[in-house]
């Protein structure tokens, strides 16, 4: 089945998101595990993805936890120290892929301002043909409505389109809808899959 567009997760696909190792190295690991065994900071992180307010959430967490604001307020303020850094190859092939004219999608579960924040940092999340994010359109992966909401703004059949992810859920749900997709588990074998599938030659993937 001829492949019409590829869709690229961001979140340790392009760009390393690890909070617990910023925290690791700025509290203490010991630390790091009481604070996110007290507060729940990837369901705070849940509701900026949903389109709530970058600071107005990570702030009135903090408020709400007076124990932990300054590490909490440290979500906001040192942000893309936690999304750090690109993963460099992953980055190549999305250039490649757009130099031998295949249409590159993102789906990615980010927020609003965090998003355009990324953008400002990293060029490369400026050069899809379509952004896909969840903050904008208040759903997450999995949720199938947010699959459904890009097969039907892009008009490309499911069985044509071809993501990757690093969670498994998420590639689950795209599969059960016809895409064909792959799980990533590292830039090579990404890189690999789209050799695999005749979108890249050996060396446009290297």
């Amino acid at each position: 089945m001829k492949i019409e567009a590829v869709v690229f997760d961001i979140g340790n696909v392009l760009l390393e998101w690890h909070p617990e190792r910023y925290f690791d190295r700025t509290i203490g690991e010991d630390k790091r595990r009481r604070l996110f065994a007290e507060v729940d900071l990837h369901a705070m992180n849940d509701r900026i993805d949903l389109g709530e307010g970058f600071r107005d959430v990570i702030y009135a967490e903090a408020e709400s936890n007076p124990e932990w604001r300054a590490e909490i307020r440290d979500w906001h303020d040192n942000w893309i120290q936690l999304a750090t850094p690109p993963i460099l190859h992953s980055v190549r092939l999305l250039r490649a892929l757009r130099s031998a004219g295949v249409t590159v999608f993102s789906l990615t579960n980010f927020g609003i301002e965090s998003f355009a924040y990324a953008q400002s940092q990293y060029d490369f999340l400026k050069e899809f043909d379509q952004d896909y994010v969840s903050g904008r359109m208040r759903v997450i992966k999995p949720d199938p409505e947010i699959y459904e909401i890009l097969e039907h703004d892009s008009g490309i059949e499911p069985s044509k389109l071809l993501f990757t992810d690093d969670r498994a859920d998420n590639i689950a749900m795209a599969a059960s809808r016809g895409w064909q997709t792959h799980l990533f588990e590292g830039a090579q074998g990404w890189a690999d899959r789209l050799v695999d599938v005749n979108l890249l030659s050996v060396e446009q993937a290297q």
